[in-house]
């Protein structure tokens, strides 16, 4: 990662990972610049622009005179802050990947209820086409994706489409670790044709969100498996 980033965004990466280690714990201030720069082997410029990165995106409060702060990022942080996790790799613990499940599981029901109102048809010949039981764990990731995005294409809302469109990375990056096991490329096939069968039979919204919320459950339940096989 470190021959791929240029000087600021590798130092963002390496003031990210202290944050997220709580070596500048959240309400504490950063190092003064010119020790910082220093400790992380660039300019002074160079941090200057990493800092501005930095608050961009939510992690830390630059103040004229006062010495740069690192924000409650648990508390007061948006999706930016996510999209730094999944682009430096840094912390997305376990547990910060169960709550994302967690948040898809009441989310996309929902979701899905509204897209199915609105456009049952199309969920169907999106479900037409599955993946082959042995495709490849990105075509599996990917074909899961595109089903979340037709479902908060389908419900007319811009404001779904915001917040999925920030999540894209994150479950498009994990996906891929996830699919890599039999048992979650067959439990999501088994939701796909649930889902295309309650469809084809047109037994409305509830269904569909029952079936919808199962299977999120499910995959919670894998990835717990499969954190436990690691560890």
């Amino acid at each position: 990662m470190e021959k791929r980033l240029g000087p600021a965004a590798h130092a963002e990466a390496q003031v990210l990972e202290a944050i997220l280690n709580h070596e500048f714990a959240p309400g504490t201030a950063l190092p003064a610049e010119r020790t910082l720069a220093v400790t992380l082997g660039v300019t002074r410029p160079t941090l200057r622009e990493t800092l501005q990165r930095l608050a961009a995106r939510g992690w830390v409060t630059i103040s004229q005179g006062r010495p740069t702060r690192v924000n409650d990022y648990l508390d007061r942080g948006g999706l930016a802050l996510l999209g730094s996790m999944v682009e430096f790799q840094k912390g997305l613990t376990p547990a910060m990947v169960e709550n994302l499940l967690t948040v898809r599981q009441v989310l996309l029901p929902g979701i899905a209820g509204i897209a199915a109102a609105h456009d049952p048809q199309s969920l169907c010949d999106y479900l037409q086409a599955l993946p082959e039981p042995d495709a490849s764990a990105e075509r599996f990731a990917r074909y899961d994706w595109d089903l979340h995005l037709l479902m908060v294409r389908l419900t007319d809302n811009p404001v779904f489409k915001f917040m999925f469109n920030d999540f894209e990375a994150v479950f498009h990056n994990l996906g891929q670790g996830y699919f890599s096991q039999q048992v979650a490329r067959q439990a999501s096939l088994d939701f796909y044709r649930d889902l295309l069968q309650i469809l084809g039979k047109k037994r409305g919204g509830a269904r569909v969100e029952s079936c919808v919320k199962a299977a999120m459950a499910a995959s919670i339940d894998i990835w717990r498996s499969r954190c436990g096989e690691v560890d």
